[in-house]
Order: C-alpha cells, then structure tokens, then sequence
C-alpha cells in the first residue's frame, strides 16, 4: 500500500528545544524517520517520504512546502493510502500490519493529545484535516463521508516523539533503534527524579 511519511527537513522538532539545539533537533528527526522507514520496509507499505526540503532517502521523496494538510490532500485519491509520521520511533512491523489490516473506509490511529499518528484512506472522498483536534476531526470527517471507520488502539503507534519528556518513551521501548541509540551517544539516559520518582530522559 502508498504509505505517505510526512517529514519536516526543515526546522523539524521544536518543541525539543529545551534539550536540543537545532543542528541536534536535525539529526534526531532524521534517526526517527530512518527508524520509521525501517519498520515499513518489512511491510506491505510502499512508503514516500512527503518532505518539506530535499532529504536523501532509500525510498521515493516528493517534495512539498505547502502546510501538512495541503500537501498530504493532494496525494490522497482512489487507491488506498496510508500516512504514517515519521517520528513514530517506538513502531513495529507488527504495529504498522494492524495499521494496514482494517478494510474500513477510514482507518485512525489516536496520538496523545488528540492527534493522529497514522490512518489508512481506502474511500476516495476523504481528505485529511491536521488542524486542532485531528483525530476528533478525522472521525467527523469519515463519517461526515459516509466511510466506516476503525480505530486501532497501539501504545506503538500513538507514541510520537514531539516533547523532552517523550524521549524517555524511546530509551525504554526503542533502544535498539536509530533514534534510540542517537539518544544513547549523545548521554541520555533513563533516571529516576524527585520525591514523585518520576522516570525521565536525564543527559549526562
């Protein structure tokens, strides 16, 4: 399946600016989406990478400057597709197959804080809305079409990378990964702080 991975080549990622500086912000997005790219490579997904700027990549790149949901509209159409965020560091092939299973009209994967991490568009009259509340909106927006929808619940999938706090999700469940041990040499660390024994992404 098309599978769209929008990418920020850009100025990706500020709001890790407490804890990285911009070049850093640079190269942890592109370990992130290398992670992404790996996950779907042992798929059914065919991704491109849908980037603001020229990036080098394994897979097809089209670049496109407009805002997300400009850009990912123009590229929805017929044949299903899917749109999966490239700092979805913690996803697995597994995760991403549920992703692509439901034969719904509209499939959703929830992100923390209302967003929508990924979905899958196999009814040709949705168009995507990445403003506000998406995932509410993208339910409105299905039914609004008449498309079934299906909403797949993944602790994988709805972990995108997006505060100084998401990264201790990535040093516990994505180790292994690019973006994981980016964070390694760079001294992040897993710790444990305050009277609360909060568990935070420490640098040494």
């Amino acid at each position: 399946m098309r599978t769209i991975v929008p990418f920020d080549a850009t100025t990706p990622k500020t709001r890790l600016a407490p804890v990285l500086d911009a070049a850093e912000r640079r190269e942890f997005a592109r370990a992130m989406l290398e992670d992404v790219l790996s996950t779907l490579a042992s798929t059914p997904a065919e991704p491109v990478v849908l980037a603001t700027a020229p990036v080098e990549c394994d897979v097809p790149v089209e670049v496109d400057d407009r805002p997300l949901t400009g850009a990912v509209n123009a590229r929805l159409g017929p044949a299903p597709t899917a749109v999966v965020m490239a700092d979805l560091a913690l996803a697995t092939p597994a995760s991403v197959e549920r992703l692509l299973a439901p034969d719904a009209g509209v499939t959703l994967v929830p992100g923390r804080g209302g967003g929508t991490n990924a979905l899958v568009a196999r009814d040709p009259s949705f168009e995507v809305d990445y403003h506000g509340v998406s995932f509410r909106d993208h339910r409105r927006l299905a039914e609004s079409a008449g498309a079934a929808v299906s909403t797949v619940d993944s602790f994988r999938l709805s972990t995108d990378v997006d505060e100084p706090g998401d990264l201790v999700e990535v040093l516990l469940h994505a180790p292994d990964g690019a973006a994981g041990s980016w964070l390694a040499d760079r001294g992040f660390e897993v710790a444990v702080e305050g009277d609360d024994e909060r568990v935070v992404a420490r640098r040494r």
